[in-house]
């Protein structure tokens, strides 16, 4: 199965920050741009501008969200293209990556079996930091300690977009604050009880956030190949006119109600 990574020529994109509704937009726009063959496939590693709340494609804003707190705390809600669950997103945080392939990369897999084989290079790189990582189906990536990691997916024209989102560390008071997911399934004990459901990442390695992503990237390149690029003018350009015309819009974001 190596054999279908080597034979793609992939490109990394690793900007500076920018807005969360500008992320939704470029996973997008790039995802496009490798469907039509005019852009090679690509990791993008984000890095966030802003506090935000990233909802699922299908998610109900008002049973997820708590727009009181979410607008106590300066916290932007943005809804995907993918499907999944809510995520918490602090910018010193969260380590997040998209990867926009052609659909040749997972043809003939189930969700689950793309899932599994499109997380397999980021596992290597959290075993080589010493967390024996695993995927857990359909969409999380776990340890011993708890929940590291949540993916989304979707096949769009013939691409496939894969992002993951992962938590380096949390808040998990300012979090309870703004989902209200699993509010109802927390003790009294809220903090800890979220704290026992995600661990991140810098309490399983002790390492700052750039050198954890300094790693992934390096696994990735060792086993795959990557060449540095960037978002390309004309991309960028459209990226942003989706950001403002769809990716911030209320009617969008809240598509269901």
């Amino acid at each position: 199965m190596n054999a279908r990574w080597r034979a793609l020529d992939w490109r990394l994109v690793h900007a500076g920050p920018q807005s969360p509704a500008l992320h939704m937009a470029l996973d997008e726009v790039l995802t496009d741009e490798v469907a039509a063959g005019r852009r090679l496939p690509t990791l993008r590693v984000w890095e966030w501008a802003s506090p935000a709340v990233v909802i699922g494609r299908f998610q109900s804003l008002r049973n997820e969200v708590d727009a009181e707190g979410a607008a106590r705390h300066g916290i932007e809600v943005v809804r995907r293209v993918t499907g999944g669950g809510a995520m918490f997103i602090e910018p010193g945080n969260t380590i997040t990556y998209s990867l926009s392939a052609p659909e040749s990369l997972v043809a003939g897999m189930s969700f689950e079996q793309s899932y599994a084989f499109m997380d397999a290079w980021v596992l290597e790189a959290l075993r080589s930091l010493g967390i024996e990582a695993w995927y857990q189906p359909l969409n999380d990536i776990t340890s011993n300690a708890g929940k590291i990691a949540g993916a989304a997916q979707m096949r769009r024209g013939k691409a496939v977009l894969h992002h993951v989102t992962m938590a380096y560390d949390i808040d998990a008071d300012k979090m309870l604050q703004v989902l209200r997911i699993g509010r109802e399934k927390l003790s009294d004990k809220a903090t800890q009880s979220a704290n026992k459901r995600v661990d991140p990442l810098r309490s399983q390695t002790g390492l700052p956030r750039t050198e954890v992503i300094a790693r992934m990237i390096q696994t990735f390149r060792d086993m795959h190949g990557l060449v540095d690029d960037t978002v390309r003018p004309d991309e960028l350009a459209r990226a942003e006119a989706l950001a403002r015309e769809k990716f911030a819009s209320p009617a969008w974001n809240g598509l269901v109600p």
